[in-house]
């Protein structure tokens, strides 16, 4: 089975930066894209940013380009997410997700594993 622990969430004031963490176990073979998901009060789950572990070219969600950054170090299989010049719209639980693509790398449908996620508020 393939577990995901995220990390990293908290409170932060407008403007200011997080960075999340996902550690990835478990057989992972045949899962080799991992993506940030989003989920504010109230709203449906969104996609983030996504990367293949084999690839260094990411894919971003439009809210999330020019302020966030994920990536992915390989000896450890850990995905992270640069969040940079946060806003109150950025308030949400962040899942991490790891799963075989085959979809659009930003569709939920291309994920079978899930992390439980963590939470980022922006607030002043």
């Amino acid at each position: 089975q393939v577990r995901l622990v995220e990390s990293g969430g908290g409170s932060v004031q407008p403007g200011g930066s997080l960075r999340l963490s996902c550690e990835v176990s478990g057989n992972t073979y045949g899962n080799n894209l991992r993506g940030w998901f989003r989920q504010a009060p109230g709203k449906e789950r969104e996609a983030v940013a996504a990367i293949y572990t084999d690839s260094d070219s990411p894919f971003y969600a439009d809210s999330a380009k020019g302020r966030f950054t994920i990536y992915h170090a390989n000896a450890r299989d850990k995905v992270y997410l640069q969040m940079n010049r946060l806003n109150a719209e950025d308030t949400a639980m962040y899942y991490c997700a790891a799963g075989p693509g085959g979809w659009h790398v930003l569709a939920q449908e291309g994920y079978k594993f899930w992390g439980q996620g963590t939470q980022v508020t922006v607030s002043s």
